[in-house]
This record gives C-alpha cells, structure tokens and sequence, in this order.
C-alpha cells in the first residue's frame, strides 16, 4: 500500500537542519496548510488564516504543534492510525464562555510563546515560513527572539521528492489513466458536461475504494471543458447546463490526491471525427507536451521545459495560441515550488516531479492541452500513461 514513512519524515528532517545550518537559525517555524502537513504528514482540517496553526521544529530538540481545538480529534484519529509524525501537540480554545478547557484564542500568542520558551527557544533566531499575526505578537512575551522570514528556503525543500513519495505519486498516476479510460467510454452528444464529471468522481472513488482501502484520497478535480469553451485554460464560467455536441474538442482535467500527494493527467478528445485543423492543433499540443517532458532531465534549467514545448507550438505556427506556461511542480499541492518555472535558470535537480502540460487555445475552435506528470532524472520518468494517440482520442 502506498504511503508515507517515517523514512519520509528523516529525509525532510535532515533537509530542514540543512536549511537551519545555512541560515544560522535555531528552529524553523510551518505556518500554513501545506507546510504544517509537510512537517507533520497530517491533513490540514482549518484555514489558518481563520485558526492559527504552527509547526515547530528545532534544529537540537523535540518538534511540537499548537493547534486549533477543532482538529482535536481529526489528530486522534491519525494519531492511532500511525500516520502523524509529530505528537507533541497543544492546543488552544476558541470557546471563551467555556471554563477550565483549554486557552483561549485571545490567548494564543502567549501559548506559543510559553511552548517556544520551554523549548528553550526564547533568545533564538528562528526561521519562518509564511506568516501569521500571532507571529507579531511574540516579542511582547519573548523580546530576545528573532524571527527571520525564510519562505523561499522552505519552498526548496519540497522540490525533490523521496522514493516514498514517488511510489504514491505513481500509484495515484496509474487511477487516474484508470479514469481517462472511463472517460474514453463516457463521453456522448448531448450529455451534460458537469453530469459526466460528477459521474466519473463517482467512479474514481469507487476505484480508489478497492486499490487504497483506508488511505487518505480525494478527488481534487474532474472537470471536462467542451466545446468552445474548451479554448480557454479555465472554461468560460457558464458550465451549468452546457452539454457534449457532436464535433466538439473536450479537455479534460484529472487531479487525484492520495496520502497527501497530488498528480495530474490531462487529456484531449474529440466527440466525433475531427477536422483537418483539429488534428494538426491536437498534433502541435501533443508534440509539445512529448518535447516537454524530453526535457525534464537533470542538469537543464528548470525553464527548459517550457522553452522545449514552446519551440514546437511555435514551429507548428501557432504561437499566437499560447496562453499559459508549460507546467509547474506538483507534490503537496498540485501548483508546487517552484512558481516560476518559465523563468527559472538553476539546474534541474533529480526526483522533482513536473506537470507537462503546454496548452494550444484556438478561440471558436476549441483548446488543446495534453498534461503529464514527469519525474525528473537523468532519462525522465513519466508516471501517467494514458495513451496520446489521435485514434485513442477520438470518440465515435
């Protein structure tokens, strides 16, 4: 069964001290959703912005969470599946009228401050990913601490991914190609788009159900684009009650989360035989996303990908389509670090995971978007394998 062990958690650990050298810091602090389930392999059950939550991890000493009463028993849970990393945990109130419980969140800077204090954190420099208010509030219970802003450093530690990571990664690629099957076999003139979407969840649930009996999956997205709509990235936001026609190009868009990791798996079809204009977009796209991933190997600069996919789309004549870059990191979130891959000159490490995913959009014509997920090496890895063959797209 796919999951995450605490091998993982040794990998991100030593990345973190790694980090802590090279800044000269004492601990380093997780701040937002993502982040905090980084650190701690839990998923992430309030907005922080809303409840405050933090991860602390000391360079020299135990890690411990402050956390929001509501996720109290989310926690338990995890915590007797052996999933949480970090149990240390306290956790504030947000019940002021409801006495002897916990502190209130009127309360909680100075429930950090006392957490930090006994950690012996309370002369430290200590690096900080994001940011809250409750942060601001330190220095009226801990003068002698320095926070020092560090959010790109922490972004870097979540671009190569473990072995670990990579299996559930994988395993969720191969239940999506799963979907796209079904996909194949579903689309019809004059079904409604978002019916279909609804119905291929379904399925996907279903699926995961028997493959990952008690893991952590969720659907993040399946969502079709038909029709002219499908020429913008995003659709036109006047999907309720759009249906299939006879002739239309479809994008699809197929974002599985398993044990906290995502992938993604674009496709695009054809609902009937496509014009000779459809299949030389269609060809152009597909083209594109195969130079992509070619340059997904270690030693290129991370901007290579999107320089090799927009080569093609540009040799094929239809430069003036482009309306997004190539892709973008995946991993705990599906848009992962780093942000600014088109412009990005360092090299391209081993075991970062990329989406493929270059997008030709024909406005009255339809968009042409094929997206794979791409393990970086020295020969790229491409973990979705749905197959890119212009008869496989077409639907008859």
């Amino acid at each position: 069964m796919p999951k995450l062990t605490q091998a993982v958690w040794q990998y991100r650990f030593d990345k973190m001290t790694s980090m802590m050298d090279d800044l000269a810091v004492d601990a380093v602090i997780f701040t937002s959703a993502d982040f905090f389930q980084f650190a701690t392999n839990f998923h992430t059950d309030v907005l922080p912005w809303e409840r405050p939550i933090f991860a602390v991890v000391p360079r020299n000493g135990t890690p411990f969470l402050v956390m929001n009463e509501l996720s109290t028993h989310h926690m338990q849970f995890s915590q007797e599946q052996g999933k949480v990393w970090i149990t240390d945990i306290s956790y504030y109130a947000e019940h002021p009228r409801v006495q002897n419980r916990l502190p209130l969140i009127t309360q909680l800077p100075e429930v950090l401050a006392a957490r930090l204090k006994a950690a012996g954190l309370a002369r430290s420099r200590i690096a900080v990913e994001g940011g809250s208010p409750v942060l601001a509030q330190l220095s009226r219970f801990l003068p002698d601490v320095v926070l020092r802003n560090a959010t790109p450093e922490c972004r870097a530690l979540r671009w190569q991914k473990h072995d670990e990571e990579l299996a559930v990664m994988a395993a969720a690629a191969s239940i999506s190609d799963w979907i796209q099957d079904r996909y194949r076999e579903n689309i019809r003139p004059g079904r409604l788009v978002q019916e279909l979407d609804f119905a291929m969840a379904s399925l996907f649930v279903q699926e995961a159900a028997e493959r990952f009996p008690g893991e952590h999956f969720e659907v993040i997205r399946c969502w079709t684009l038909s029709g002219p709509a499908s020429a913008s990235p995003h659709g036109d936001g006047a999907s309720c009650g759009a249906r299939i026609k006879e002739g239309d190009v479809l994008v699809n868009i197929v974002i599985p989360r398993l044990n906290g990791l995502t992938i993604e798996n674009e496709r695009t079809w054809f609902c009937g035989t496509p014009s000779a204009e459809q299949m030389r977009l269609w060809s152009a796209a597909k083209a594109a996303n195969e130079a992509a991933i070619a340059a997904a190997c270690t030693g290129n600069p991370v901007c290579a990908i999107d320089a090799a996919a927009q080569a093609e789309i540009e040799k094929a004549g239809y430069a003036d389509f482009i309306r997004h870059r190539t892709g973008h990191a995946v991993g705990i979130i599906h848009h992962e670090y780093p942000e600014d891959m088109a412009f990005n000159q360092r090299p391209l490490l081993d075991n970062e995971v990329y989406s493929a995913e270059p997008g030709i959009y024909a406005y009255g014509i339809g968009g042409f978007r094929l997206d794979d997920t791409v393990v970086v090496g020295s020969t790229p890895r491409v973990l979705t394998r749905t197959p890119k063959a212009l008869e496989y797209a077409t639907v008859k």
